[in-house]
């Protein structure tokens, strides 16, 4: 079973992180509240398909970079 991230989700799609792969980007994802074990959604594309927005624990929007979100590993 392969392991999917944040950049692969569907529009609308909710996961919950699991882990990071890059140790920086995860001090930064980490400061931004993008913590393991919290649900993260989805929510926008921009047109060219980067960067996206995703809904943090229901209580925020993040704006990430493709190869941002990459680094994060969702169950």
């Amino acid at each position: 079973m392969s392991v999917r991230t944040v950049s692969q989700l569907q529009k609308g799609e909710k996961a919950i992180i699991r882990s990071f792969t890059d140790r920086v980007m995860s001090l930064k994802l980490l400061e931004m509240g993008c913590v393991p074990g919290c649900e993260v959604r989805l929510d926008a594309v921009a047109p060219l398909g980067d960067p996206i927005c995703i809904n943090v624990g229901g209580s925020y929007s993040l704006s990430l970079r493709l190869n941002e979100a990459s680094t994060i590993e969702i169950e």
